[in-house]
């Protein structure tokens, strides 16, 4: 894993956390209604009547397009990681031609699996 990878997968995760914990901060639809019916106590909020669930709103939707951007990114990197041929068999084939250490000849495949009796012996 790279720098880069590194930078998108932790700002990646904060802001997924960070849209988990602004969409329980935000008041439903319901609690409008409340207020509509007399519950003037949403009026004297910091933001104004409707202000904080138009500031919460647009700050959750500015985190939903970096966690966008940010998991777009990473599937982008991480595809052109593995595009890469990282073939067992390939590099198999690389250290049997070079001749491994104590090895007498170079073509000689070494393995562990045991050979089979031929029939007859």
């Amino acid at each position: 894993m790279n720098f880069a990878t590194s930078i998108f997968t932790v700002i990646n995760l904060i802001s997924a956390v960070a849209i988990v914990v602004l969409v329980l901060l935000q008041q439903g639809k319901g609690a409008d209604m409340g207020a509509a019916f007399g519950g003037g106590g949403s009026s004297q909020s910091v933001f104004g009547s409707r202000g904080s669930a138009t500031f919460l709103s647009q700050v959750t939707g500015g985190l939903a397009a970096v966690f966008f951007i940010t998991s777009l990114s990473l599937a982008y990197i991480y595809t052109k990681e593995s595009a890469a041929s990282h073939s067992v068999m390939a590099e198999e084939k690389g250290s049997s031609e070079s001749g491994g250490a104590g090895v007498n000849d170079p073509n000689a495949i070494t393995t562990d699996i045991p050979k089979v009796p031929e029939p007859g012996n």
